[in-house]
């Protein structure tokens, strides 16, 4: 924890491509990536194709996937040489579905992310030492906490985040300055998109990137980067 603590200080004003070198040089072949293909995502991809390409990166396919974010896992392959593993759960959807006598997601959102990502995740984790997320401090409270290099508990993995620092304004700025491919959902009122049934694009005025995801349940997070934990759920 004293080397995590004093390598994420020393970080804190270090670049992308630096905490990624650093990352790869402290844990490869042990390092993974995972990436739901949103705009902080593919530019971490980007810089892993120069800095580390061999990193092993997977998507946690839940099956509800917008079919441009599928799309985007083979534009990111064309350009960057970069094959994005596909993980997906033990049942399908309509295993799924049958199993619980319909959509979980309409009624216990928490459980579906819970089966069809933490589970995923828990699985992919195996074997490795430390992951890397593109998450930004700016965007929610959970996150706001985030440490350049810190312990996830959740996953027991070193929990590596490149992108901490940057702002939304930086993210566009570095894919439009190097052609960047990315979602055409976010040109189409999606600041954020997970899986279809509960992303909706956000409305004038709302100024949460995140306001349209599980809009109306109260639920800002499918879990992967939350602090707390409740309902058993690892939620």
């Amino acid at each position: 924890m004293a080397e995590l603590a004093a390598a994420s200080a020393r970080l804190e004003s270090a670049s992308p491509e630096e905490i990624i070198s650093w990352a790869h040089d402290r844990f490869a072949p042990y390092l993974t990536m995972a990436t739901a293909f949103g705009p902080e995502g593919c530019v971490i991809l980007s810089m892993l194709a120069k800095v580390a390409p061999e990193t092993y990166v997977f998507n946690l396919d839940t099956g509800y996937q917008f079919q441009q974010t599928l799309d985007l896992r083979d534009r990111i392959a064309e350009k960057y040489g970069i094959e994005v593993d596909m993980l997906q759960p033990e049942l399908s959807v309509p295993e799924y579905e049958a199993l619980h006598g319909g959509p979980l997601y309409k009624t216990n959102p928490n459980q579906c992310c819970f089966d069809r990502k933490i589970k995923v995740l828990r699985q992919a984790a195996q074997g490795k030492h430390a992951w890397m997320s593109g998450i930004r401090r700016d965007q929610s409270a959970d996150r706001a906490q985030a440490a350049i290099i810190g312990w996830d508990k959740k996953f027991n993995l070193v929990k590596v985040s490149p992108l901490a620092n940057f702002t939304k304004k930086d993210v566009w700025n570095r894919i439009l300055a190097e052609d960047v491919p990315y979602n055409p959902l976010h040109d189409q009122g999606y600041p954020s998109v997970g899986c279809w049934p509960c992303t909706r694009a956000v409305t004038d005025g709302e100024t949460d990137e995140r306001a349209g995801r599980w809009s109306g349940t109260g639920k800002t997070e499918c879990g992967l980067h939350t602090i707390q934990e409740s309902e058993g759920s690892g939620i």
